[in-house]
């Protein structure tokens, strides 16, 4: 690429970030506006009053933090353990095999999530799982299973598989190649896997919905105060995405080196 052409890269780059991260940059200001009418470009009146709402004992909001993670972080441990052996087994299949699987795996993502919170709840009803962390989890893992599976599968590739079977070879027992070859060579898919999968999770509102109307998840917490609420529902917006930055941080972090 020429000097001209990657300059035209970069600007573009920059422009893009620009407007993917242009909304999030005003959540703070807009968290700290007591009064901010239209016209005027800055709030008339700073306050606390949005972190004095969210941190009040009625919004529920630490409750619902600590079950959005619990439910988030178990979520991802049960899809990476369910989707290792249907990635390895993706990554070596035949298309015509591959196929219909590949298809059954995104139905969960073609639905609303609405649609599919209403459908589990008819039948988390009748096995008692409404209401509670444990449905919450495997309501949250429709969603979140496809998205680690697709990601998953192209890091079984030749090059791992190769390596596999030089580390049995020379003696090492199964373990010992999970634990010395394939976690190393698959840690980038792996850390990305971990980061999707538990966005996708934390950010859930259609299942959580469905399922578990009655346990504080944050999802459930910040919805009542879009439109009703602009400065609580700004400072919300940004305890909620608070966790999800460090994750991504990290994940950037690890995959880089």
């Amino acid at each position: 690429m020429s000097i001209r052409g990657q300059r035209r890269a970069r600007v573009t780059a920059v422009l893009l970030a620009v407007v993917t991260a242009g909304p999030l940059l005003v959540l703070p200001l807009r968290a700290a506006a007591d009064v901010w009418r239209a016209p005027a470009l800055l709030p008339q009146r700073f306050g606390t009053r949005g972190l004095d709402v969210v941190f009040s004992p009625g919004t529920n909001t630490l409750t619902a933090v600590t079950n959005s993670l619990v439910v988030a972080v178990a979520t991802t441990l049960l899809a990476l353990l369910l989707a290792w052996p249907a990635a390895r087994w993706l990554a070596t299949a035949d298309t015509r095999h591959r196929a219909p699987v590949l298809v059954l795996l995104a139905l969960p993502l073609l639905v609303p999530p609405l649609a599919i919170g209403a459908g589990l709840a008819e039948w988390f009803l009748r096995l008692g799982l409404t209401n509670s962390l444990p449905g919450l989890v495997l309501a949250h893992l429709v969603a979140v299973l496809p998205y680690v599976v697709v990601v998953l599968a192209p890091g079984f590739g030749p090059r791992v598989r190769t390596a596999e079977e030089a580390a049995a070879t020379l003696g090492a027992s199964r373990w010992q190649v999970l634990r010395l070859v394939s976690f190393p060579m698959l840690a980038p898919s792996l850390a990305v896997a971990t980061l999707l999968g538990g966005l996708v999770s934390w950010s859930q509102y259609g299942s959580s919905l469905g399922v578990g109307r009655g346990v504080p998840m944050l999802p459930l917490v910040l919805e009542p105060f879009v439109g009703r609420d602009p400065q609580v529902a700004a400072t919300l917006a940004m305890v909620f995405l608070a966790p999800a930055l460090l994750a991504l941080l990290a994940t950037v972090r690890r995959t880089s080196r």
